[in-house]
């Protein structure tokens, strides 16, 4: 559901080629909602014949430059303004934590450590990736700046929250007499 309509939000900027909206895949939303190749192209298949896009320009080799039409552009605004998003009803992270009692407290803590590690790395990396950017004052930069900021903040309190855990892990333990 969601790439339908990150499609049809990129489209909304101007048409493009799957190649294209590959390349803007990869380039701005990999860290919010990554796509393969195939992913992107069955979609747009899809889109296409719901009548949500149609083909601006046949190119060479076949390459198609799709464009939103209105229907397109009314399921784009129903979606983002009139649906409620699930937001994370699973999150294979959590259920891990949740069922952290049955390891060793030792592993437990390692899982924690492990999680805070991964955080911080993949928080500087999106801090990298912001000052690389050039931002200007389109809607893709304003809205992708905005965006890329949220990704740096969860990564920072995700970071935050294991070594918080690890600790609350090994107090547990020692208070149940078991060692850290």
């Amino acid at each position: 559901m969601s790439l339908r309509h990150a499609l049809l939000g990129l489209l909304a900027d101007g048409p493009a080629s799957g190649y294209d909206l590959l390349g803007t895949f990869r380039t701005s939303l990999e860290n919010v909602w990554p796509a393969t190749q195939s992913q992107i192209y069955t979609e747009l298949t899809k889109l296409d014949a719901a009548g949500l896009t149609r083909v601006a320009e046949e190119g060479p080799r076949g390459r198609k430059t799709y464009e939103i039409t209105d229907e397109g552009r009314a399921e784009l605004r129903h979606w983002l303004l009139e649906t409620t998003p699930n937001g994370y009803r699973r999150n294979d992270v959590l259920l891990r934590v949740f069922l952290l009692g049955t390891v060793e407290g030792g592993e437990a803590r390692d899982f924690l450590r492990g999680r805070a590690e991964s955080a911080r790395g993949r928080l500087a990396g999106l801090e990298e990736l912001d000052a690389s950017m050039d931002w200007g004052a389109d809607p893709l930069a304003v809205y992708g700046r905005l965006t890329l900021e949220w990704g740096k903040r969860f990564m920072a309190m995700q970071a935050e929250w294991a070594d918080w855990a690890e600790k609350e892990v090994a107090a547990a333990r020692l208070a149940a007499g078991e060692g850290a």
